[in-house]
């Protein structure tokens, strides 16, 4: 097993094979971790498994320090200092509901518990005495058995949201909702119909900057509203939240890629009112983020709801079995005929790793 820092070592050999097998999302792409790590505050290692010389496995861990006020990491240390506490969150932030565990093809779960307690006994060395222990966030049930054992807590958290493709057409999925919700998603269509909406893949017209300084207005608000309605855990954990605001150019190389299409909606002035992404894949789709304008500054009620019907419609055309649209929301998107996918933290303090 490897453990390597994106900002300063090299791209793993046989990743990008990996990648097209097993890690297909595009929060996986090599290039997109380097410029994520040198701009978070909490940088990701990829810890990365062979056998026989082919990538196997891959975790990606965020190694995270108390307290840590700076806007960016340290740079990588040339020499040996004295270590600083820290813990690893083995965690894709921004694809919060799937694993930052990835193994090609069936491997066992008593091959999967050892490859990953080696992984824990690795990154130990990896990050020295300081390392206080792992936590494994979002895993499915089947990562986390691999996962959990003796002294290790775990706990079910927010589920991510799922909705399988069983339509012949976005008719076809209204027909399937409730008849308040029907009227709903029709009023918010009539709504966006008023507006600017653009949607590609791979733009290269958007400015990334607006984009990140939304999503990230939109992201503070909603971390908030969790703190004062005092029901944080239904925000998917934001009060826990490690995770850095979301840089502009990690945005702008995203919405470059082919497999991501962006959804923008502007008003007659050109005022950014909302935006989604949406990662396309033979395995599925995938609604990683969105953010729109709060009302009592110009933005418009309920355009998520259109958001997610355009979604729908990306779906049916493309013949994928699902959409992911990750784990808050959870009331509208129930309604909006979603189901749930349960997740799983495991944590694993130091004097338990690898055992």
């Amino acid at each position: 097993m490897e453990i390597v820092d994106p900002r300063v070592d090299p791209e793993p050999s046989g990743w990008a094979k990996f990648r097209k097998r097993a890690a297909t999302a595009p929060m996986w792409d090599y290039s997109l971790l380097r410029v994520e790590a040198w701009l978070s505050r909490n940088p990701p290692v990829l810890a990365v498994v062979r056998e026989g010389g082919r990538v196997l496995g891959a975790c990606l861990a965020m190694l995270c320090g108390p307290a840590r006020g700076q806007a960016f990491a340290p740079h990588p240390p040339r020499r040996w200092r004295p270590p600083a506490p820290c813990w690893a969150e083995v965690y894709l932030p921004w694809f919060s509901g799937h694993p930052a565990v990835v193994f090609r093809g069936h491997v066992p779960e008593a091959q999967q518990r050892a490859l990953l307690r080696l992984f824990e006994r690795r990154l130990a060395e990896h990050v020295g005495v300081g390392l206080l222990g792992v936590v494994y966030r979002a895993l499915p049930t089947g990562l986390a058995g691999a996962a959990s054992g003796p002294r290790r807590p775990r706990r079910e958290i927010d589920p991510t949201t799922v909705l399988a493709n069983r339509f012949d057409s976005v008719e076809d999925w209204i027909a399937a909702l409730r008849p308040p919700v029907r009227q709903a998603v029709r009023e918010s269509r009539a709504v966006a119909a008023e507006l600017d909406v653009t949607a590609g893949a791979g733009r290269t017209d958007l400015d990334a900057a607006e984009l990140a300084a939304l999503l990230n207005e939109h992201r503070a608000r909603q971390d908030a509203r969790a703190w004062r309605s005092g029901q944080r855990a239904r925000v998917a954990g934001l009060h826990l939240d490690t995770r850095s605001p979301v840089p502009t150019a990690y945005l702008d190389a995203l919405v470059r890629r082919p497999e991501v299409t962006t959804r923008t909606y502007r008003n007659g002035t050109g005022t950014l009112l909302g935006f989604h992404t949406l990662i396309d894949g033979e395995g599925g789709m995938a609604m990683p983020h969105w953010a729109a304008l709060p009302a009592e500054r110009g933005g418009v009620a309920r355009l998520s709801v259109d958001a997610y019907a355009r979604c729908v419609g990306n779906l049916v055309e493309r013949g994928r079995p699902e959409l992911t649209a990750g784990r808050t929301l959870l009331d509208l998107k129930a309604a909006l005929g979603f189901d749930t996918r349960t997740l799983v933290s495991v944590a694993v303090p130091r004097p338990v790793l690898g055992r």
